[in-house]
């Protein structure tokens, strides 16, 4: 196996003749990548593994333990580490109006609605996490909003986070009626008889409103948020992850929770790249990565800047090559939105790259697919090979000569697998408009991986759910794991239980400069560790996420345990 940094290799050796914190026996212990080889127990002290084999082989490295956990039964794997991922807004969610776990028109505003009544003295109603297919278009309107709550305004980020659903009351607080212009970076979706504003909100329009009309939350409920993101994520096994959009203000709350001793999760923070500024920003992500990570029990480190180089699909706002299909069989002459253009985009990522940044990049249609990849070649043109780990996050439609280019330029392939399913929305919004044959090219991860890149797994949480096990299931399955009995969508994309499991191990290790540190277990690697109720290799993939996680190690430290 690939042997941990220099440091801790010595650390480790330092401690093999001192009893252990800490030692796992019983269980199946799954190394990890690249070997994928296993053990039977694992001990640790402070926040490192010290010993892995045998029991007798650990036994005699570390003698005795102060804790001894014998779990027969039960895996045991290096922590989940999740690639693409936003904690302040799903933990924000969680507190205010949360609508991803439920699913139905009349469901949400009866949720809505209960929130309100029993917050009468919150100024605002906030939250999100609606799914479009539940309102014809994809749009829902003011008018359900206004008969539930009327005196407030409301203002609900859709499931994606490119739409926003809002009443009446915070249209006329923010000034939009029939003669507001749309923003050039999305629309205000109108009423096509009077022009008035029906309530929703498209990409730019809704980003707009958020950070201008929305009171921007303090410091105090983002830190909220955070812990109470954190608490959720650690529960399922996962003690990494890459925050793919930090603000300011994020990022204070951040650092502030890792001061204290709060953050047990290594993070990594990716700078929000604002569209609407250029290079001229650069300037302040510089200082802000200056300030340097912050070290608590966990650490959280600002090195990585995200770039929005699209929308989506089912907006018809990701951005393709050739224009969507009208629904019916024909073609329209909209080929989608690129907040970034191709010659800006090349510019910022060679900047970016040249000042030492790695840039985390969202590209869903193959057009903003194929501008991130040439992007990077730009980048390493002028600057020559680096080591920075550029990544594209969602890939959702991508052409197959562009699908060998990812190993060839040294991007990563950052991997939402859950969306790899026929569901309503994929059904209803996304291949309508794109045709069969443009359909028939998304999510292609095993050919990615044929063809040599490296790939890394994220949920963009609260997009859809964090669940390592759940996504993992989809992406050896490419089955809803709700809907066993359903077909499999393009089932030929399938990964393997070991590159699934890789994607959410190594494979973010990588992509967060820690794999020397962590994403599998070696003696002298950080104790991240999880573990599950039985052996995923030995269960049924189609039943993957029926495991569930019983205890989640960071730096050694217990930050959940089932009850």
């Amino acid at each position: 196996m690939a042997r941990g940094p220099e440091s801790a290799n010595h650390q480790g050796a330092s401690l093999v003749s001192q009893p252990a914190d800490l030692v796992i026996t019983g269980a199946d212990v799954y190394c990890g990548e690249p070997a994928r080889t296993w053990a039977a127990a694992v001990a640790i002290r402070s926040d490192r593994i010290v010993a892995v084999g045998s029991e007798a082989e650990v036994r005699d490295r570390v003698g005795s333990a102060v804790n001894v956990l014998h779990l027969p039964g039960r895996m045991v794997i290096a922590g989940f580490q999740d690639a693409h991922v936003h904690p302040a807004t799903a933990g924000r969610n969680r507190l205010t109006v949360s609508l991803n776990e439920i699913s139905g028109r009349q469901d949400y505003l009866d949720v809505v609605a209960r929130y309100a009544a029993a917050h009468p003295d919150e100024p605002w109603v906030v939250g999100g996490g609606w799914a479009m297919e539940y309102f014809p278009g994809g749009k829902p309107t003011r008018d359900d909003l206004d008969d539930i709550v009327g005196d407030r305004p409301v203002f609900l980020f859709n499931r994606d986070v490119h739409g926003a659903w809002v009443n009446s009351k915070a249209l006329e607080i923010a000034g939009i009626t029939k003669d507001t212009p749309d923003p050039a970076d999305g629309w205000i979706e109108r009423d096509p008889h009077t022009g008035e504003p029906t309530g929703m909100l498209h990409e730019g329009a809704a980003y707009s409103f958020s950070d201008h009309v929305v009171p921007v939350p303090g410091q105090g409920a983002l830190e909220a948020a955070l812990l109470n993101a954190q608490a959720h994520l650690h529960s399922l096994g996962i003690t990494g992850w890459q925050d793919a959009w930090v603000t300011p203000q994020t990022e204070a709350a951040y650092r502030s929770i890792a001061a204290s001793g709060q953050l047990t999760a290594r993070v990594v923070g990716a700078l929000w790249w604002d569209r609407h500024r250029g290079l001229d920003q650069v300037a302040d992500l510089l200082s802000r990565r200056e300030r340097g990570s912050v070290a608590g029990a966990g650490s959280f480190h600002p090195t990585s800047v995200k770039i929005m180089i699209d929308g989506v699909l089912e907006n018809f706002t990701g951005a393709l090559l050739e224009p969507y299909c009208d629904g019916c069989g024909g073609h329209t002459d909209n080929t989608g939105l690129t907040y970034v253009d191709r010659a800006e985009l090349a510019e910022a990522v060679t900047t970016l790259d040249r000042h030492g940044f790695q840039v985390h990049m969202h590209a869903i249609g193959d057009r903003a697919v194929r501008n991130a990849l040439d992007a990077v070649a730009t980048a390493r043109s002028a600057n020559g090979v680096t080591d920075h780990r550029h990544h594209v996050a969602h890939i959702q439609l991508v052409r197959p000569e562009d699908r060998t280019r990812f190993s060839e330029l040294g991007v990563v392939a950052n991997c939402q697998t859950y969306w790899a399913q026929m569901e309503p929305q994929m059904e209803q919004l996304t291949i309508p408009f794109l045709g069969r044959d443009r359909a028939d090219q998304q999510y292609p991860f095993a050919d990615l991986v044929r063809k040599g890149a490296r790939i890394a797994m994220g949920s963009d949480w609260s997009v859809t759910t964090a669940n390592p096990l759940e996504q993992m299931e989809v992406a050896v399955n490419r089955i809803d794991p709700q809907n066993r009995s359903n077909p499999p969508f393009l089932p030929e994309q399938r990964l393997t239980l070991a590159q699934a499991v890789g994607g959410f191990t190594l494979g973010t290790a990588y992509v967060n400069h820690d794999d020397q540190d962590s994403g599998s277990i070696e003696v002298g690697k950080r104790a991240d560790l999880a573990v599950l109720d039985r052996n995923v290799f030995t269960a049924p993939v189609t039943e993957l996420s029926d495991a569930s996680v019983e205890l989640t190690l960071s730096s050694g430290r217990p930050v959940f345990e089932r009850r």
